[in-house]
């Protein structure tokens, strides 16, 4: 079983940065992708980013060039690094690891940006 926890949520303010960390448990082989999704208030869920098995990463149009996801593997750790953030980023932020088989989320972190 495949457990994921986030952090690294919190208040803001435009332009700024913050970074988030999804700590993983549980043994995960074969192609996997991860990646982090978020949810505003009143919206659906949407894709971020995504990291998969071979290194290749995607990148929603609307964070491409501010936001960059990375994995620590010794760590087993999927971070992302947002810069530049704008009010429309706020939102709860969720982990996801697909393997393809197995669909796996992590309970969340808020992320607000406000002055």
């Amino acid at each position: 079983q495949v457990q994921l926890v986030e952090s690294g949520g919190g208040l803001v303010q435009p332009g700024g940065s913050l970074t988030l960390s999804c700590a993983a448990s549980g043994s995960i082989v074969g192609f996997v992708v991860r990646g982090w999704y978020r949810q505003a208030p009143g919206k659906q869920r949407e894709l971020v980013a995504t990291l998969n098995s071979g290194g290749m990463t995607n990148y929603a149009a609307s964070v491409k060039g501010r936001f960059t996801i990375s994995r620590d593997s010794a760590k087993n750790t999927l971070y992302l690094q947002m810069n530049g953030l704008r009010p429309e980023d706020t939102a709860v932020y969720y982990c996801n690891v697909n393997t393809g088989r197995r669909n796996y989320w992590g309970q969340g972190t808020q992320v607000t940006v406000s002055s």
